[in-house]
């Protein structure tokens, strides 16, 4: 097989999160290689992708790509990543957030089951 791809990629197994469309609907997927110019990634099960533009996050990476979809089997999909746009640090702040919320409702919670307020 001929491989046209401009740089070498990395085999990795990467955890991913590729937010899709203009809703930024999320899917989990995993990395299997990586460039500075692309990446496959496997999807869980068949989906579709819009060809113009998603974001892909690497968490392990620190990082965020913006990528277009150059190729599709099945669950399996090849990336370039945007070379006009530079990729952006990935900011975990909005999950924590989400978890100190749940947590904080955890303990008012409990709070309320230990002063019999419930």
């Amino acid at each position: 097989m001929l491989d046209r791809r401009q740089s070498a990629r990395d085999k990795v197994t990467y955890r991913g999160v590729a937010e899709i469309g203009e809703r930024g609907a999320r899917r989990d997927c995993v990395v299997h290689n990586i460039s500075d110019k692309g990446a496959s990634v496997e999807f869980s099960n068949i989906i579709k992708l819009p060809r113009e533009q998603l974001s892909l996050r690497i968490a392990r990476k620190g990082r965020s790509f913006l990528a277009k979809v150059v190729w599709w089997r099945d669950n399996f999909v090849g990336l370039a990543f945007n070379a006009e746009k530079p990729s952006e640090p990935v900011s975990d702040l909005e999950e924590r957030l989400r978890k100190s919320e749940i947590k904080k409702r955890q303990l008012q919670r409990r709070i309320k089951e230990l002063l019999g307020e419930r």
